[in-house]
């Protein structure tokens, strides 16, 4: 006989125990909804637990706080490494209670009538109002499929596969993408490695006294402006990629050129079509990701530009749905620690505006 599921009904169900997903925890308890956090990781900490070894945010940890709990800051450290990250989402969960199940991977969302039902790999199925999806995109790594790919016969990985310089020293290394983490790991690889560097477009450095501060006060603004029906330039105009001190010593050292795109890869290296070629050991793809959205594929929601609709975080197709920190499109600056915060406010704000039936 086959086993029947056990299933539980709650008010919310958050799907994600990252950044996104104890913000709206914050958020949930402060309202008193029933909910929990399901989480597929095995340690508290999310994405950040699987950054390369030198990551670090971009801005101080004063200014990178989630809700109700400034992050602590660390002696020594003007921003603050992955480890210190991790670090404090662990003792933010902690500190507020945070009801998080872990390690539970989310495998579906469906309607089930008067709530949603979230089918989860341990086999228990969670009843829910409304679903927070807060996956992030870490999951999903974008890497493009250049001509000849499966003709290199050197190494490829992407962002995700990325630890350290140290596998790279004394190689031919190739570089792919025109934002942070290309010039980052550009910026350390070349120290130890031959690199070239290639972007699909000429990449856009920020003036050095710009880091995250200054990125979120931008984007604070054009969002006011946005809501007031005046238009902005927002942060874009002032480039894309922020001059750490990693990169800005890169640039002492003149590897901050970037080449166009390659057209090709063969077995040796990669190729442009004027006939012109690079050899290369490796090939590393700082593409991108792509949301994790597949436990969603049951809603059958609709896209617009690739992405859900959305009016702010919520669903325009499934309104007891609510996604979060995805990126812009889900908030502004929503994929960074303070904006995680400020959507989920707006976020949990609106699901409490709905009438619950107990």
């Amino acid at each position: 006989m086959a086993e029947v599921p056990q299933v539980d009904e709650v008010d919310v169900v958050v799907v994600g125990g990252g950044q996104a997903g104890l913000a709206a925890g914050y958020f949930l308890r402060r309202a008193g909804l029933r909910f929990v956090v399901l989480d597929a990781e095995d340690h508290p900490g999310g994405a950040w637990q699987h950054g390369w070894d030198s990551l670090h945010l971009f801005s101080p940890a004063a200014h990178s706080p989630l809700p109700g709990w400034w992050m602590p800051a660390q002696e020594g450290e003007e921003y603050p490494s992955a480890d210190h990250v991790v670090s404090y989402l662990t003792r933010y969960e902690e500190r507020y209670e945070l009801p998080v199940h872990r390690p539970v991977r989310v495998l579906a969302v469906r309607d089930a009538g008067e709530r949603l039902a979230v089918e989860t790999g341990t086999g228990q199925v969670w009843h829910a109002r409304h679903v927070i999806s807060a996956t992030g995109t870490w999951g999903s790594p974008y890497l493009p499929l250049r001509p000849g790919h499966e003709k290199y016969a050197g190494e490829q990985l992407h962002t995700v596969d990325y630890r350290s310089p140290e596998p790279f020293r004394g190689r031919s290394v190739v570089v792919v993408g025109g934002g942070n983490s290309a010039a980052q790991i550009l910026a350390e690889v070349s120290r130890v490695a031959d690199t070239l560097w290639v972007a699909r477009e000429e990449p856009r450095f920020m003036p050095d006294d710009v880091d995250g501060r200054v990125l979120f006060d931008v984007a604070t603004r054009r969002d006011a402006a946005r809501r007031a029906g005046r238009e902005t330039e927002g942060v874009t105009g002032l480039g894309d990629i922020v001059m750490v001190p990693p990169v800005r010593e890169a640039r002492e050292r003149g590897v901050l050129h970037a080449r166009p795109m390659f057209d090709r890869l063969a077995v040796e290296g990669v190729a442009w079509a004027d006939g012109s070629g690079h050899t290369c050991d490796a090939v590393i793809w700082c593409t991108g990701f792509r949301p994790t959205l597949q436990h969603l594929a049951p809603l059958g929601l609709t896209r617009e530009d690739g992405m859900p609709r959305t009016e702010g975080t919520r669903s325009l197709d499934e309104p007891r749905l609510h996604l979060l920190g995805y990126g812009d499109w889900t908030g502004f600056a929503s994929a960074t620690l303070i904006g995680a915060g400020r959507s989920a406010k707006g976020a949990v704000a609106t699901i409490v505006d709905q009438p619950i039936e107990r």
